[in-house]
Order: C-alpha cells, then sequence, then structure tokens
C-alpha cells in the first residue's frame, strides 16, 4: 500500500496520509514519503499545500511511532529524528500549508497539525498530546511552539492531562482557523487554497518567513538550554520512560512510580 499519495490540481498540491491499519502513524516510512511528496511539489507548479487524511478517517494521525522509540538511556525527539524532520520542512517550506482535520489528531501529529499556516477542522474532531501517558519528555522546540500558539495555560493542560481538546474548543482558543461541518471540510479547505494560489506567490513567501522568523525570537541563554536537556535526560534515562514504551507495546496499563 503507498502510504501517501500525491496530487496537483489548480496549482493545489494535496499530501493525503493513507495508511488506515496504523491510523497514520508518522513512521519514518510515513514521513520519508510525505518529504518526497512536499519536495516534489515545491519543485512544480504548486502554490498552496493542503495535508489530509485518507477520506472518512477517524484519525487524521496517531502520531509518533512509538515502536521506533528508544526504550531507555538516549534522548526519544533528537534533532535529526524522522518527525523533528518533517516538521521543520513544513515550517520553512516556501509554500502556505493547510491542514484539513478530519478525526483525531494525536501526539506528535499535533505538533505537525500546528506546524501548518492553517488549521481547518470539523466537529467530533479534536486534538490530544500524550507524551506523559507513556513518560516521553517533550523536546523544548515543541514545547515552545505549543506556547507560542495556544499561550502557556492551554499547552500545561493538553501536556499534563493528556485528554483530548475538542475541534470546538480548539476554535474559541483560535487554533483551528475554522470549524465546517464534515460533509463541508473538502470543499471549504479548497476553495480557500484556491483563493491563496491566485495571490503573489513571491509576496505570500516573504511574509511566511518573516511570520516564522518573528514569532520564534526568543533566544534562549546557555544555561537555559543546558538546563532543559538536564530536566529531558532526567526522564528518558528513568525506568517511568522504559515503563511507558513497555506498557504500551504490551497493550497493558503502565504502572509509574515517578523515578
Amino acid at each position: 500500500m503507498t502510504m501517501v499519495l500525491t496530487h496537483l490540481c489548480d496549482d493545489i498540491g494535496t499530501i493525503i496520509m493513507n495508511n488506515p491499519e496504523r491510523l497514520n502513524v508518522l513512521s519514518s516510512k510515513m514521513v520519508d514519503d510525505m518529504l518526497q511528496a512536499l519536495d516534489q511539489l515545491e519543485k512544480g507548479r504548486a502554490r498552496v499545500i493542503v495535508i489530509r487524511a485518507y477520506e472518512g478517517a477517524k484519525v487524521w494521525s496517531s502520531g509518533h511511532d512509538i515502536n521506533e522509540l528508544p526504550v531507555s538511556g538516549r534522548d526519544p525527539l533528537p534533532y535529526d529524528d524522522p518527525l523533528e524532520t518533517i516538521l521543520r520542512s513544513i515550517q520553512a517550506s516556501p509554500l502556505p500549508v493547510i491542514a484539513m482535520i478530519e478525526g483525531g489528531v494525536w501526539g506528535g501529529a499535533c505538533d505537525l497539525a500546528l506546524s501548518c499556516d492553517i488549521l481547518i477542522g470539523s466537529p467530533g474532531g479534536s486534538l490530544t498530546m500524550t507524551p506523559a501517558k507513556i513518560s516521553v519528555p517533550y523536546n523544548a522546540s515543541g514545547i515552545l511552539h505549543f506556547i507560542g500558539i495556544m499561550g502557556i495555560n492551554i499547552a500545561k493542560e493538553m501536556f499534563f492531562s493528556a485528554e483530548p481538546l475538542s475541534a470546538e474548543r480548539a476554535e474559541k482558543l483560535g487554533i483551528l482557523n475554522h470549524l465546517v461541518p464534515v460533509d463541508e471540510l473538502e470543499h471549504f479547505t479548497y476553495e480557500l487554497a484556491g483563493k491563496i494560489a491566485k495571490n503573489s506567490p513571491l509576496s505570500i513567501k516573504v511574509i511566511k518567513e518573516q511570520i516564522c522568523l518573528l514569532a520564534g525570537a526568543h533566544p534562549l541563554s546557555p544555561h537555559t538550554f543546558e538546563r532543559v536537556q538536564g530536566l529531558r535526560r532526567l526522564v528518558y534515562d528513568s525506568s517511568d520512560y522504559a515503563e511507558g514504551i513497555n506498557a504500551f507495546l504490551a497493550k497493558r496499563a503502565p504502572l509509574f512510580l515517578g523515578e
């Protein structure tokens, strides 16, 4: 099965995550296919890109492939992790990227959706940050990303509770640009994409990069950076981290001891 489908029509490129058996998990293979699709569309005639799941998906993406996380003693989300690579590639893309979200968005897939420039969802969908369920220390760039988009308190609630944030609430908080009925989602998304495609691509490219640079203009001191890395190391060197991964793979509830 092809995990990623790509097509181009009327200057609108589409990347479709197409792995229903594994709920569009962001495995290294899925991410590699998405990176190739993104590169292909950027080098083609596309002026805007839509990232979506296969039609009728109940889960937009289930996030990072837990099977690919190290069991212990290594950073689970290093700079060159496939998930981190696709996030940076979307953020740095010269083209505007729209996330057309149908169904649930879990874990690292939330970061993928939030890396897109515009998010359009439908009622019944949700965003759930799951690292605390398996004792994964999320990385600093990801946490800053969440804080910048939804503010400190909502980011804390999502990470601490690991409970779904409904699409309805996400729209009220400004996380979703639009919330439309599921039977209108595709038409609405591509209508907006069509409007964007008619505008100046050079202007949009420059404005997008300016927004990214200005939004990320929050330098960390060397001391703060080292402290953050040390805090994360406490988790991925812990017995709780190994327990979280092993429990997930064994399909049982984890028993966390806080050590």
